[in-house]
C-alpha cells in the first residue's frame, strides 16, 4: 500500500534504530497434539476475521482541527476549564492545540506499541511449547503487522502529527522482548500492554466520534485485539496457579507491579506539554493529581484487574500494590475470556458524554453538530 508521508514521525533520542539482544528457547512441538481447542478456534475466527488496511476508505478527509474548533464554538473551553480544573485557564486556542496534540500523542503511542506487539508476537511463536498456540501466534503477527502499517499511514498521511515513543513505553517494550522466558512475553504484551490499549483505542474512539476514519480504524483493531489478550488469558490459564514454584510466582509479581507503573507513566501527557511549551512540571503534576486525569488512568486497567484475576496473579502482593493505585475497584468485572468485546468502562462513558453533550453557551452541546 502506498501512501505519502506528510510528516514522518519524530524519532526518540536514541535514534532511528534500536537494537536488542533479545534470546529465547526455541521450541519445536513434535506432538501436534492440538489439545487445547479453544486456541484452535480462536485461530480459526482470527484467520476468518482478516482485514485488508486497503478495506478503509482512505480518500475520507481528515481534519481533526475543524472538529475540534467546531466543538469549542460550542462552548468547548468552558466545560474544559469546569471539568479538567487546569493549572492556567485555557482559551479557545489552548484548547484546540492541547486536544489536537493529545489525539496525536495516544494515537503515536498505539503505533509504537503494536510494533512492539508485532515483534513479541514473533517471539512467542518461537518459544510457546504448543503448536496450536503457535499458529494462533503467526496469524496474529500478521494482526500487528496491518495495524502498525494502518496507524502509520493515518498518523503521516492524515493527522500530520505525532509523537515519538514515550521512554516508559519504550522500557516496558524493551523488557518484554528480551526477557527468555515465553510466559512473560505473553504476560507484559497479551495481558498488560494490550488490556490497557484496549481500554485506551475505546476512549480515543468516543473523543474522535466525529472522524469516521479513525472510527473505522479504531473499531477493526479492537476487534482484533481483544482476540489477542484473550488468546494470552487462555495460554496462561492455570500456569501461576498450579506450574510454578513460589520463587517464580514472585517473580511475576514483580513483573507485574513494574509493568503497571510503566503503563501508567505512559499515560502521563509531559510530552504535550512541552511541546506546546507549556511548564511541563506544572502540568505534569497537574495530571497526576487532578480527579478527571487520575480517574482516566485508572479505568485504562479495567480489562487488566480481571485477567489477572483469572490467571490467579491478583496475589496478596500485587493486590497491596493495586489498593494503592486505587483498581481494585476492577476485579470483578468481567474477564476477556468472559466477554471478549471490550467496552469503555461505564463510568468514563458517562463522564464523557456528559461532558460531550452538556449544553454550551449557544444552547449547542460540545460535540458537532
Amino acid at each position: 500500500m502506498q501512501y505519502t508521508q506528510r510528516n514522518p514521525l519524530p524519532l526518540p533520542v536514541g535514534g532511528p534504530f534500536e537494537s536488542l539482544n533479545a534470546t529465547i528457547d526455541t521450541v519445536f512441538d513434535w506432538q501436534y497434539a492440538l489439545r487445547k481447542q479453544n486456541l484452535m478456534n480462536l485461530y480459526e475466527k482470527g484467520k476468518a476475521l482478516a482485514w485488508k488496511a486497503s478495506d478503509l476508505d482512505w480518500s475520507i478527509d481528515v481534519n481533526p482541527e475543524r472538529l475540534i474548533r467546531e466543538r469549542v464554538a460550542n462552548g468547548m473551553a468552558p466545560m474544559m476549564n469546569a471539568l479538567l480544573s487546569p493549572p492556567v485557564t485555557l482559551g479557545d486556542s489552548e484548547v484546540v492545540e492541547m486536544q489536537l496534540n493529545i489525539n496525536a500523542f495516544m494515537l503515536s503511542q498505539f503505533l509504537h506499541g503494536e510494533q512492539g506487539a508485532l515483534l513479541a508476537t514473533a517471539k512467542i511463536v518461537q518459544g510457546v511449547p504448543w503448536a496450536e498456540a503457535k499458529f494462533y501466534a503467526a496469524n496474529q503477527v500478521a494482526d500487528e503487522a496491518r495495524h502498525v502499517e494502518v496507524y502509520h499511514r493515518y498518523l503521516t498521511e492524515k493527522l500530520g502529527l505525532a509523537y515519538e515513543v514515550t521512554p516508559s513505553l519504550n522500557q516496558l517494550l524493551d523488557d518484554i522482548i528480551c526477557d527468555p522466558r515465553w510466559d512473560i512475553t505473553f504476560l507484559g504484551m497479551q495481558i498488560m500492554v494490550e488490556g490497557l490499549a484496549l481500554a485506551a483505542f475505546g476512549v480515543t474512539r468516543m473523543q474522535l466520534a466525529d472522524e469516521p476514519l479513525i472510527q473505522d480504524l479504531i473499531g477493526r483493531v479492537m476487534a482484533d485485539e481483544s482476540r489477542h489478550v484473550a488468546f494470552g488469558v487462555l495460554s496462561l490459564a492455570d500456569l501461576y496457579t498450579h506450574e510454578m514454584s513460589s520463587t517464580e510466582l514472585r517473580e511475576r509479581e514483580d513483573f507485574v507491579i513494574e509493568a503497571t507503573h510503566l503503563l501508567r507513566e505512559r499515560l502521563l501527557m509531559t510530552p504535550v506539554f512541552e511541546r506546546l511549551g507549556w511548564d511541563a512540571k506544572l502540568w505534569t503534576a497537574w495530571s497526576v493529581q487532578t480527579p478527571f486525569m487520575r480517574g482516566f488512568r485508572q479505568m485504562m486497567f479495567s480489562k487488566i484487574v480481571p485477567n489477572l484475576k483469572r490467571l490467579g496473579l491478583l496475589t496478596p502482593r500485587v493486590r497491596e500494590a493495586y489498593a494503592k493505585l486505587d483498581l481494585l475497584q476492577f476485579e470483578n468485572h468481567k474477564d476477556s475470556v468472559e466477554e471478549p468485546e471490550v467496552t469503555p468502562p461505564q463510568e468514563l462513558v458517562e463522564l464523557l458524554m456528559h461532558f460531550m453533550q452538556n449544553p454550551g453557551p449557544n444552547g449547542h452541546t460540545a460535540a458537532a453538530q
